[in-house]
């Protein structure tokens, strides 16, 4: 991976060429505001006209801490803060996480089958919810506000979904360490089922409405142009990686829960720019839908947590009842789960790139250290590459094909 160290001239400073910048050309201050740059990012940008010649992407403003602030909690209490890293994939960040912490634990490998089919079509949810919000707001980006509506009308039964699943639409905590929270709810899979073909119809419109659009087309095709051996330079991962041609998707060369077992195809690009990247995230929808699809039809019976008591908390009924199945509840709720010491690394194919968690145990409840990949963080490494020698305005652009972040950025 390649890394430039860039000095960031101060906000009000007037650009000269002790800054870096040349001294004819004028530095501007790209956000941080939400519309355009999609979140607290704030880019410099120097411009000669409406050229961009360098850009120092300029990262930090939420200042979340989540890493410092896993070490003084449960591996258990936890999983709400994963939440948070990618806001708009909620459920996956919880799957990512706790199949790190199943992996420390080894138990990753004695997982239900329905709770890995349950498990996987969380987090397929969760990329159509992801894909669809980014799809739309390129598009409103590019000047197209009507992909938006349609994008948003379907994202919207998907929060019905996730919350007649876990209770809540947004910050979900659904999954836990050694299966789920509860079971599915009666009727839940016809849900499923019902929204699979709406969704796909939706999904054919927008495709009809962009793809052969010729305003969207000139805005997107051959701007920000990002090659196979640069994208792996940067560390990019996701559909940015796969738009510039590179065939790596985890779901298929590492797979985890159940996904061996199911039939869906990978995505890739071929010229690495605006368009392809929104070409790759259209086709992940689609196979997203016949995964989900396949899931529903094979659905297994069955409990949805590991049957270990010193895992999972016990039925309340028992804890009521029974004097071991208290002293269970009792250590797990406040010492959480006793881990062995060691150190793990698990990847997982999130909607914005690879999600990966390395946890450092010395043993008991609390992770000794604990880091995060965060996809977005990586992907907008490629910003000061990418940008120079583009107009402002594609700029605009750009940032919508990359399809960030900031939550996990800033991590």
């Amino acid at each position: 991976m390649t890394t430039t160290e860039i000095e960031v001239p101060d906000i009000g400073a007037r650009a000269t060429a002790q800054d870096g910048f040349h001294a004819e050309h004028l530095a501007l201050n790209m956000g941080p505001s939400h519309p355009s740059t999609h979140g607290v990012l704030r880019i410099i940008v120097e411009l000669d006209g409406e050229v961009i010649t360098k850009a120092t992407p300029d990262i930090g403003y939420l200042h979340r801490g989540d890493e410092k602030i896993a070490e003084n909690m449960t591996y258990t209490q936890f999983i709400p803060y994963t939440d948070r890293l990618d806001y708009l994939a909620p459920l996956a960040n919880n799957v990512a996480y706790v199949l790190a912490v199943e992996k420390l634990l080894g138990v990753h490998d004695r997982l239900p089958p329905r709770c890995q089919y349950i498990r996987v079509m969380c987090c397929e949810l969760a990329r159509i919810s992801a894909h669809l919000l980014g799809l739309g707001c390129f598009a409103m980006d590019t000047g197209a506000m009507t992909v938006f509506l349609y994008t948003f009308t379907q994202r919207e039964t998907i929060y019905n979904l996730i919350e007649a699943l876990t209770g809540a639409r947004f910050t979900t905590s659904y999954t836990r360490i050694g299966g789920l929270s509860r079971d599915l709810p009666d009727g839940w899979l016809d849900q499923v089922r019902v929204f699979i073909p709406e969704c796909w119809k939706a999904l054919e419109e927008t495709d009809r409405l962009l793809t052969r659009n010729r305003i969207f087309v000139d805005r997107t095709r051959d701007i920000g142009v990002l090659s196979k051996e640069d994208a792996i330079d940067f560390g990019v991962t996701g559909p940015n990686l796969r738009g510039s041609g590179v065939a790596c998707d985890l779901r298929k060369d590492h797979p985890y829960l159940c996904y061996s077992e199911l039939d869906f195809e990978v995505a890739i690009g071929s010229a690495g720019d605006s368009y392809d990247r929104y070409l790759v995230r259209i086709e992940e929808v689609r196979q997203s839908l016949r995964i989900l699809k396949q899931c529903a039809a094979r659905m297994p019976g069955g409990p949805v947590n590991v049957a270990d008591a010193k895992i999972v908390l016990p039925p309340k009924e028992n804890v009521l009842a029974k004097m071991e199945e208290l002293i269970h509840q009792f250590m797990l709720v406040t010492e959480g789960v006793n881990a062995p010491p060691g150190e793990v690394y698990f990847e997982a194919e999130n909607p914005k790139g690879q999600l990966g968690f390395y946890i450092h145990s010395k043993g008991g409840g609390v992770p000794y250290r604990l880091k995060i990949r965060g996809p977005s963080f990586c992907n907008l490494s490629v910003l000061p590459h990418l940008l120079p020698g583009n107009m402002l305005s594609d700029a605009v652009a750009i940032l919508g094909s990359l399809d960030f972040v900031m939550g996990e950025c800033d991590r």
